[in-house]
């Protein structure tokens, strides 16, 4: 083969090598969009709506939350006259605290004068905050906050629940899906009645007390002198150097003399503003002069005015002339929270039965 065919043959070779990588499936394949990314850019998008969404539940959250305790309100929310929020809680606990400091209570946002009657419920906001979502304490899953406080109650299965032997002495505790497994074998309903007499005795105990109280108040039912006052206790304070608050009411009568019921908050304490927990005690004082003795029971009990919640405790004592006031008795008031209500509040309102003993 002569030169000028090799060069020939070679030269249609390459075009032939050149020829075997066609132009247009290049191009198809640089343009193409392969299905995972496809798929992709469907789950960034997804994505981003519920980042939008959640973001905006974060805002509205900060945006509604209570001005001192920066919570979302789980009840009635108030406002100052500028708009300034605070949740219930929050709202009586500031008019307690300036009650207890003797100064006009103010909005912790923007120090405008707040009070009972200047201070208004927004209930557009109440409704915003029911309708956000919140995370329950057991399962962790969002719930509206409307339907959150059901579904902790009686429908989440990851809830704390005891087993129904609780009554003689089964300990167990647990989520409440595992109930039904754990009763099913659980020992205490095969034990002894010996085994199970700690238990019962407990039992016992607690249904002797309030079946004396009841007793006791049928008892004193019987009683030949029994009255009752409306008590309207109002803030006051000492002439002292600290001026510390008490609660005084009006005299009123009873068996033939003249009375009156004093009040103060932690037993007098220094700054009670200090303290997160608060109570109330009173005390019960003859005032007119009484020749013989007054052995007295009295009790306090929420009375047509007033919405006080108080638990049922009766109290003893005997006046006479050197022993004209009575101990200071507790209050029975449920938690601080009803404290701060009644300190909120211009006078604290509520019954007193009182019943003398013959002799």
């Amino acid at each position: 083969m002569s030169t000028e065919q090799e060069a020939a043959t070679s030269s249609g070779q390459e075009e032939a090598l050149a020829m075997d990588i066609p132009a247009p499936l290049e191009c198809k394949e640089e343009f193409a969009e392969p299905d995972a990314k496809k798929r992709k850019l469907s789950t960034t998008k997804a994505s981003s709506n519920d980042d939008k969404k959640n973001k905006l539940e974060d805002r509205l959250g900060g945006i509604l939350c209570c001005a001192v305790c920066l919570d979302l309100p789980r009840a009635a929310v108030y406002q100052c006259t500028n708009g300034h929020l605070m949740c219930a809680g929050c709202f009586t606990h500031v008019l307690a605290d300036a009650r207890l400091r003797d100064e006009m209570a103010t909005c912790p946002s923007c120090r405008v004068e707040i009070s009972k009657t200047s201070a208004t419920r927004n209930l557009a906001v109440e409704n915003a905050v029911s309708e956000l979502p919140s995370d329950c304490q057991y399962c962790c899953k969002q719930y509206p906050r409307n339907t959150l406080e059901r579904h902790e109650e009686s429908e989440c299965e990851e809830r704390i629940s005891g087993c129904k032997f609780s009554r003689i002495g089964c300990p167990w505790r647990g989520p409440e899906h595992e109930r039904q497994v754990h009763e099913n074998e659980c020992t205490h309903p095969h034990r002894s009645g010996a085994e199970v007499m700690d238990s019962l005795l407990a039992m016992d105990q607690q249904l002797a007390e309030e079946r004396k109280l009841y007793e006791n108040v049928f008892d004193l039912l019987g009683y030949e002198k029994i009255t009752f006052n409306e008590i309207q206790l109002k803030p006051y304070r000492t002439d002292e150097f600290v001026h510390r608050l008490f609660y005084e009411s009006s005299r009123f009568s009873a068996f033939n003399n003249q009375w009156v019921v004093k009040a103060r908050i932690n037993n007098s304490q220094k700054d009670p503003t200090q303290s997160s927990e608060r109570d109330v005690a009173y005390q019960l004082i003859l005032k007119s002069k009484s020749p013989t003795p007054l052995s007295l029971h009295f009790i306090v009990l929420r009375g047509p005015v007033g919405d006080i919640k108080v638990k049922p405790r009766i109290y003893e004592f005997e006046f006479t002339e050197q022993r004209n006031e009575s101990y200071y008795m507790h209050l029975p008031l449920p938690d601080t929270a009803e404290c701060n209500r009644l300190l909120a509040a211009k006078t604290i309102n509520f019954r007193l039965i009182m019943f003398l003993a013959s002799k």
